[in-house]
């Protein structure tokens, strides 16, 4: 029996374009699904109506119709052709979506214009019955002419399809094109467009980065290197200077152990040497402050190596590590020349416990030149929080409440320490409320971040492909076998 809404198929065939058009405007881009079943059904029921009308897209209007219902025919014949081409490129970027991700069009775009180029000449052969030969070798030779007098941008588009096929860089990724370095924020039909460090935009023809060298800074993406470049003076002894430089890697704990950090001699004059320092961190966005905090461990290494080299100096060695340490500098030079009396130097080799855990501290200790570890015992172990350089503090619990350390002060490097009596640091916190109170500051800052590191939990990765579906699958067999007949009754 004949559909009610099918006694006028040419109509109902227009209302369901408008339908299409309406709900395709209508429903926001992020129901793309949603969207493609609406067009799936619509589409289904636009053939219904055009076969039940008597039409087939295969085959010309049949010229028996009279003039009004025959151009409405041809047109929604014609419509029917582009109608499933759209279906299709729409099918197509649900399907290719996911894999190229949600800015690189460049390949969906290509593939929608041949599936729209294959309904037009479909359109043009089955439903007009025209010449298509003839029309193929017409277009072909304007597609020369054409072809010559957009040279230039058919070699960008041409570009563009190879560097989405290759993949040198992505969006988002960091790369330089020759000179030009930037972040990728687009990559379209013609072009690649870069966020530079000024915070401008750079556009780059695709031709252009297809011919010449790219850089990516983003791959691979585990680690990114760190490299500093330094001019010292030529009376530094180059093996001091670069024993100085090592431990100041190891002091930096951002850096990866993996490639490991180096430091090498690039060239030497007659006033001055020239080292390179290289390191890894994790994530790109971390080198800034990896770089800071790098020239200045190296700061403090060298200034501890000048200070025991240089005997030279009027000012001790003693005078010249309590000037590192901020808390103790508000000592007056007659204090800080009686409290060098009873600072005794003491060396450690790479893994000696300076400090144990559980222990109050009966002195205060300076770290003049080498790095300490700093761990704290969890559950699953030892765990590093943290590494102390020249400059440093250890054990100021001891003068501020007495309490016991939490965790475990380890020499990671040869390091030389001075150690400060509680019994003669006594009078000058006495006399001296204000270091007292930078000694609880310390102490303070330095519990906050022992809580919030044993706060952290581990990162539980969750397999993907196979392996997520086969623990998937154990965990709901699991849950479903626990369940009693009375719950799942219930």
């Amino acid at each position: 029996m004949e559909h009610l809404w099918f006694a006028f198929p040419l109509l109902s065939a227009s209302l369901l374009l408008v339908i299409d058009l309406v709900l395709w405007q209508t429903l926001p881009p992020r129901m793309l699904r949603r969207k493609l079943i609406c067009r799936l059904v619509l589409f289904v029921l636009f053939s219904l109506a055009l076969l039940d009308g008597g039409l087939s897209p295969l085959y010309p209007v049949p010229i028996e119709l009279s003039v009004p219902r025959h151009v409405l025919a041809t047109i929604l014949t014609i419509a029917w052709w582009l109608f499933g081409a759209r279906t299709l490129t729409v099918f197509a970027v649900v399907v290719m979506g996911p894999r190229i991700g949600g800015k690189g069009h460049l390949l969906q775009d290509v593939m929608g214009a041949i599936i729209f180029l294959v309904a037009v000449v479909a359109a043009a052969g089955y439903v007009l019955d025209l010449p298509v030969k003839g029309l193929l070798a017409t277009s072909g030779a304007v597609a020369i002419i054409f072809g010559l007098a957009v040279q230039s941008t058919l070699g960008d588009v041409f570009s563009g399809i190879v560097l989405n096929a290759t993949k040198p860089f992505r969006v988002d990724d960091w790369i330089r094109v020759d000179d030009i370095e930037g972040k990728v924020i687009e990559i379209d039909w013609r072009s690649t467009r870069l966020l530079t460090s000024e915070g401008s935009t750079a556009v780059i023809p695709n031709a252009m980065a297809a011919k010449t060298r790219i850089v990516n800074f983003s791959r691979p993406d585990h680690f990114h290197s760190v490299t500093l470049t330094l001019e010292l003076s030529t009376r530094l002894r180059p093996s001091v200077v670069l024993d100085s430089l090592d431990k100041a890697l190891q002091g930096c704990r951002e850096l990866l152990s993996q490639p490991k950090p180096s430091a090498v001699v690039v060239k030497s004059g007659l006033r001055c040497v020239e080292y390179q320092v290289t390191g890894y961190v994790k994530s790109r966005d971390r080198s800034s402050a990896v770089r800071n905090q790098l020239f200045d461990l190296i700061h403090r290494q060298l200034a501890s190596t000048e200070t025991r080299g240089d005997q030279s100096r009027p000012a001790t060695r003693q005078s010249a590590v309590l000037n590192t340490v901020g808390a103790l500098r508000m000592l007056s030079d007659g204090d800080r020349a009686q409290l060098e009396q009873h600072m005794h130097l003491g060396a450690y080799a790479a893994k000696d416990v300076v400090l144990a855990e559980g222990v109050i501290p009966d002195a205060l200790y300076i770290i003049e030149s080498g790095v300490i570890s700093v761990s704290i015992q969890r559950s699953d172990g030892w765990v590093e929080v943290g590494r102390m350089g020249p400059g440093e503090l250890i054990g100021e619990t001891g003068f501020v409440d007495g309490t016991a350390t939490v965790g475990r002060f380890c020499a990671y490097t040869d390091c030389m320490v001075y150690r400060i009596e509680k019994a003669d640091l006594e009078p000058w916190l006495q006399a001296h409320g204000e270091l007292i109170g930078a000694l609880a500051g310390l102490a303070k800052f330095r519990a906050k971040a022992r809580a919030a590191m044993l706060e952290t939990k581990p990162v539980v990765i969750d397999p993907s492909g196979f392996l997520g579906w086969l623990r998937k699958s154990v965990t709901r067999f699991r849950v479903s076998g626990d369940q009693g007949p009375n719950d799942k009754m219930s």
